[in-house]
């Protein structure tokens, strides 16, 4: 029985699954738990009965394979609140999921739990808003996480779960990677896509993740990474990011 989430990277944790020795619903209980007690303050909203469900039927054979991911609060997944962490949009729901979470779960198996606290229209560097309270740094509760991708990266570093989307146009996820001892990596714009509704109003924000280990988030860019039509300003694919 898995009690605590697992403190490794991502790898590792498909590697535990596929020698059986741990299990993906055992570990999303795991993390369901460790978000509820957590003093984070990591995760707005947590869809536990899909989460589970999901879990169940997680496929390892894929790259990341039953792996808990927190997905960002701007990103969107269809159903979930789209709040862009604001009060006036706390009842708006979601009514599209974003093509780099639908490749992290269709390619790369990984299985979405709840979204992860963000700073209030991605603006600042720092994750405090109105609408849910601040999020704290695993490392010294007195200290940001940074942002605006906060949530994400103080739970992953904070043990909770083992990815964390986010975006980056000045710093949303080199900075909170920085203060979380994370890899966070803001790849060449049209990378990955934006889609399905790509916006280009800033030409300098793309979308990546954070992660425990270069592997994990080079195994991340080989998943997500190469064209779609819904982004015209996508670019085609490259290969072996993965050592």
């Amino acid at each position: 029985m898995t009690n605590t989430p697992w403190l490794g990277d991502a790898c590792s944790l498909v590697e535990e699954f596929r020698a059986g020795r741990r299990s993906p619903r055992e570990e999303m209980q795991a993390t369901l738990e460790a978000v509820k007690n957590s003093k984070l303050n990591a995760v707005s909203f947590v869809d536990e009965e899909g989460a589970l469900e999901r879990a169940s039927r997680a496929d390892i054979s894929l790259p990341f394979g039953g792996i808990p991911m927190g997905v960002k609060e701007l990103d969107n997944v269809t159903g979930w609140p789209a709040t862009e962490a604001s009060v006036p949009f706390a009842d708006r729901k979601a009514t599209y999921t974003g093509t780099m979470v639908t490749r992290l779960i269709e390619r790369g198996g990984a299985t979405h739990f709840g979204l992860t606290t963000a700073s209030e229209f991605g603006g600042v560097n720092v994750t405090r808003t109105v609408l849910n309270g601040v999020t704290r740094n695993p490392w010294n509760l007195e200290r940001t996480p940074g942002g605006s991708s906060g949530g994400g990266a103080a739970g992953v570093a904070g043990g909770l779960f083992a990815l964390g989307t986010g975006g980056d146009g000045g710093g949303s996820i080199r900075i909170p990677a920085g203060f979380n001892g994370l890899v966070g990596l803001k790849s060449t714009y049209g990378r990955i896509p934006r889609g399905p509704h790509a916006e280009y109003g800033n030409l300098t924000v793309t979308i990546g993740g954070m992660t425990r280990s270069v592997r994990d988030t080079a195994r991340w860019f080989d998943i997500c990474n190469g064209h779609d039509t819904s982004d015209p300003l996508s670019l085609p694919k490259v290969s072996g990011w993965e050592a």
